[in-house]
């Protein structure tokens, strides 16, 4: 019993309280940065909470930032459950961006809902190719995920702003080279009552079906199973090439139906500020979620919170407005560190009981 009780504590240490943890220790560093420069730390964290979370409108900025952010995220933790490290969501996201924007040139799709979907439809399918791209490099010809991940990302970049202004850029687009604006019956609307668009209800059900998939289905294990041991997995026979490029082509579609999003529900066509770095904030969000689909909705809240709050901090406390990327690097870099620390409370406690024990049997004789 005390072994049962040891071990779900050990859990909730490794699973909820490290996170916890290292964002705690990462704000209070970011307070420690502004003050050096002559702010007041304490000042800065509560405009940090009420940028974030003051009022109605706080919430909904920080509920539009979170949706792309719970996409991207997605594209790393399904495939690490997979065995693979992909952190090139930022491509997937930029491509599926430009295959929405880009729909129009190849077709004229239907208006209104079934066109809206045609073009969600080609962001995902953007991303999904690419991203399992990385997979099969990985798997048919040992091309490390995690560099081959990246350096298509700047490939993807390249591609897309090749296309943007160059053969699909509209002649109206001056300084700010951009395609062609979409139909405004294909664009994603808002929420009735909330200014947040239908984006973020994407986001959600994308989370909640994908830790229902991994978790609860037979298809999800057999997934978690290649990513904890591949080789026992092919002795057991599952097809772990198979699983693995589709984890990997699952996270692309996400993050290619983030860009998508953006572009249909916030830019209205394809230009440079689809690079906004969400897919590398992605990256931030899945590990401080442990790479758990659902645990990632609450975590995105969380960055979009830091990202809505970015403006708000310039405005009263004259700090630029990117400064929350500090604070996103001080978590990153204590999330990393804190896996030093993963598994040592099982290790701490087991040492207890056994002492206990020990102490127990000697009082006993």
């Amino acid at each position: 019993m005390s072994d049962a009780i040891d071990s779900r504590l050990a859990m909730v240490f490794d699973s909820v309280l490290l996170p916890v943890l290292a964002l705690a220790g990462a704000v209070l560093l970011f307070g420690g940065f502004v003050w050096l420069g002559g702010t007041s730390p304490t000042e800065t964290w509560l405009l940090l909470f009420k940028g974030a979370f003051g009022d109605a409108f706080s919430w909904q900025n920080t509920l539009q930032r979170a949706a792309p952010l719970m996409l991207t995220a997605l594209c790393v933790a399904i495939p690490q459950r997979a065995g693979l490290m992909i952190i090139g969501g930022e491509g997937a996201l930029v491509l599926g961006g430009l295959a929405a924007a880009s729909l129009p040139y190849v077709m004229a799709p239907p208006t209104g809902l079934p066109g809206t979907f045609m073009i969600l439809l080609a962001s995902v399918l953007a991303g999904a190719g690419w991203i399992a791209l990385v997979g099969v490099l990985r798997q048919y010809r040992g091309v490390n995920e995690t560099i081959g991940s990246l350096l298509m990302s700047y490939l993807a970049i390249g591609l897309f702003k090749h296309f943007v202004e160059g053969p699909m850029r509209d002649p109206s687009s001056l300084n700010k080279p951009s395609t062609l604006p979409l139909n405004e019956s294909l664009l994603l609307g808002l929420i009735p009552g909330y200014e947040v668009h239908w984006g973020l209800a994407w986001g959600f059900v994308a989370c909640i079906v994908s830790g229902l998939w991994l978790f609860g289905s037979t298809h999800g294990f057999a997934t978690r199973v290649v990513g904890g041991n591949a080789r026992a997995a092919r002795l057991v026979g599952l097809p772990s090439h198979r699983l693995i490029i589709m984890a990997c082509a699952l996270g692309g579609g996400c993050a290619g139906l983030a860009g998508g999003i953006e572009v249909a529900a916030v830019h209205t066509n394809a230009n440079a500020a689809l690079i906004a770095g969400l897919g590398y904030t992605g990256i931030l969000v899945s590990f401080v979620a442990r790479h758990n689909p659902v645990a990632v909705i609450p975590v995105a809240i969380l960055f979009g919170g830091f990202g809505s709050a970015g403006s708000l901090l310039q405005r009263r406390l004259d700090l630029p407005d990117a400064s929350v990327m500090v604070l996103q690097g001080f978590a990153f870099v204590l999330i990393l560190a804190s896996e030093a620390l993963r598994g040592r409370m099982g290790e701490w406690l087991h040492e207890t009981s056994r002492t206990r024990l020990s102490r127990g049997t000697k009082g006993a004789q």
